[in-house]
């Protein structure tokens, strides 16, 4: 995990789940800052191509890790797999679907990261609405 005063960046292990298959190992990269602080990026490798990058709410993650959440094309929820707490994430897309399985505990770790950068309620602190008005209707 790395961090500047304004993000943080985090590689976690993943499992992709495949029907009829083991599932398959990969990493993948999750990125927080302060200048999208609802949002987290997480990018995918999934082999040599480019990775597979995809935002979402970073209260979705947070809550993903405690009971399901999420509708349509992202949705996260808890497992346990033997003494391991697991987390799902379940992305859905016109262009395929993707289930991923990984260990709750480096996930919670980078969420506790993001929360001392910006705490919880606070996030509006960190957006400029006017600029973000002046940027949309430009």
């Amino acid at each position: 995990m790395s961090s500047s005063g304004t993000s943080i960046t985090c590689e976690v292990g993943l499992q992709l789940i495949v029907p009829d298959r083991a599932p398959v190992p990969l990493v993948a990269r999750l990125d927080y800052s302060v200048d999208d602080p609802y949002a987290i990026r997480a990018a995918f490798h999934v082999g040599d191509d480019e990775p597979v990058e995809w935002i979402f709410a970073r209260e979705l993650l947070t809550v993903g890790i405690i009971r399901e959440t999420g509708e349509g094309d992202v949705r996260i929820w808890p497992s346990q797999d033997g003494k391991e707490r697991m987390v799902n994430i379940a992305l859905s897309s016109p262009f395929g679907q993707a289930r991923f399985h990984a260990q709750v505990a480096p996930l919670s770790e980078f969420l506790h990261r993001t929360y001392e950068l910006v705490p919880a309620g606070q996030e509006s602190d960190y957006i400029d609405i006017d600029a973000e008005i002046a940027e949309h209707l430009s």
